[in-house]
C-alpha cells in the first residue's frame, strides 16, 4: 500500500497546479472568500482521489498552455503526493465546513487558523513539501526521521 510510485508529468503543469492552489488559498484566506477555500479542498481532493497525473490543475494546463509551448517533464512520487494531496484536502476542507455548517462564533477561529495553512501550501508550493517528504521517510523505513526510528536527537 505504502510504496514510491514514480510517474512523470509536465514540470510546468505541475508547477501551475501548485502555485495556483497556493495563490487561490491566499486570496480566499485575505479576502475571506469562503466559496475560493472549498474550491481549493476540492481541487486537492480531486487531485488525491484521480492522482497528481490526472490532478485538475495539471490537466487544464497540459491540454491548453502546454499544447501550445511544452515543457520539460518531471518524475514525481505518485503515492506521496496522493497522500500530502489528502492531507490538504482534510485540513482545507474541514476548515471550510466548518465556515459552513459549524457554529457562528466558530468562524473568526477558523479564518484565524486558515493562514497557517496557507502558509504551509505555499511552502509546499515551493518544493518544501513536509508532508510529501515525511511520507518518503515513513516508506524508507524511518531512516530519514530520528523520531520515526525511535530515536532522539543527540
Amino acid at each position: 500500500m505504502f510504496t514510491y510510485k514514480p510517474v512523470t508529468i509536465s514540470r510546468a503543469g505541475f508547477a501551475f497546479c501548485r502555485y495556483s492552489v497556493a495563490v487561490a488559498l491566499w486570496v480566499g484566506v485575505l479576502w475571506r472568500i469562503d466559496w475560493l477555500v472549498g474550491l481549493c479542498a476540492l481541487v486537492m481532493l480531486l487531485s488525491a482521489v484521480f492522482t497528481v497525473s490526472r490532478a485538475p490543475m495539471v490537466l487544464l494546463y497540459t491540454f491548453t498552455v502546454d499544447r501550445l509551448v511544452p515543457s520539460a517533464k518531471v518524475v514525481v512520487d505518485e503515492s506521496g503526493l496522493r497522500f500530502a494531496q489528502s492531507v490538504a484536502a482534510v485540513v482545507i476542507g474541514v476548515p471550510w465546513l466548518l465556515l459552513q455548517f459549524g457554529p457562528v462564533g466558530m468562524q473568526e477561529a477558523v479564518w484565524r487558523f486558515l493562514p497557517v495553512v496557507a502558509v504551509f501550501k505555499t511552502l509546499g508550493a515551493l518544493g518544501f513539501c513536509a508532508v510529501s517528504r515525511l511520507y518518503t521517510c515513513a516508506i524508507s523505513g524511518g531512516d530519514c526521521c530520528a523520531f520515526l526510528k525511535g530515536r532522539s536527537r543527540g
